[in-house]
């Protein structure tokens, strides 16, 4: 049962390829995420590891997890926003992330934030 105290957490997420760092003869693409965090809660919250699960199209997967964000630990008041951008590198043109973000209540609640199943994708190779 989850506590009612647990903060509603919005992540928006936008990703784009970074065609030149790029390599697709040697199947390397290299994709950019933005992420944002929007605490929806009222109460404070502070983001303490994250867990990415990337696959690409051969079903390859890696699975990444850390302390933080960019080396970060952001608090966030209710209503307040983080904000960070990262990288990714997959063997195929297609790919996709998923994940979550391990964090803590002002009042000492530890909840899983999840990241929904996100793409990463070429734009050529979609149309």
């Amino acid at each position: 049962m989850k506590n009612k105290n647990i903060p509603h957490i919005n992540i928006l997420v936008e990703t784009y390829p970074i065609e030149t760092e790029s390599d697709p003869e040697a199947n390397r693409f290299v994709f950019a995420y933005t992420i944002t965090i929007k605490n929806k809660g009222d109460i404070g919250v502070k983001l303490l590891s994250r867990h990415w699960i990337i696959t690409d199209a051969n079903s390859r997967v890696q699975e990444v997890r850390g302390k933080g964000v960019i080396g970060e630990q952001p608090h966030l008041k209710p209503d307040e926003s983080f904000k960070y951008t990262s990288g990714t590198m997959i063997e195929t043109p297609v790919g996709s992330m998923q994940g979550s973000f391990q964090m803590i209540t002002d009042d000492g609640e530890h909840f899983d934030a999840e990241i929904e199943p996100f793409s990463l994708a070429i734009p050529s190779v979609l149309n």
